[in-house]
């Protein structure tokens, strides 16, 4: 088994701490990630009326997932859009007349 096969990381979510199998180069990432995770559990847990670890992970996923779709959504919109002002403009420059 190689080193990174088993490196790990500690990572620490709502005051628990979890040891995750990580490569090296991908550990900042991870840590970054964690990060974000844990601030999300700590709005929901700060907001009183969800107590339950596993119901707090389970709704920042869920609250996270809505993000990444939103950004998705947005970002597949942008596409569409340079897309067709790309079409436009080939569609005007080939009406330039030749010299």
């Amino acid at each position: 088994m190689s080193d990174d096969a088993r490196s790990t990381t500690e990572i620490t979510l709502l005051g628990r701490s979890y040891v995750i199998a990580c490569p090296p180069d991908e550990e900042a990432e991870l840590k970054r990630t964690a990060r974000y995770l844990d601030r999300a559990m700590h709005g929901i847990h700060s907001r009183g009326k969800v107590l339950d670890a596993e119901k707090i992970a389970i709704m920042a996923a869920l609250n996270i997932t809505h993000e990444l779709l939103q950004v998705q959504d947005e970002k597949r919109a942008g596409e569409d859009s340079l897309a067709e002002l790309n079409q436009r403009l080939e569609r005007a420059l080939g009406e330039i007349p030749k010299r």
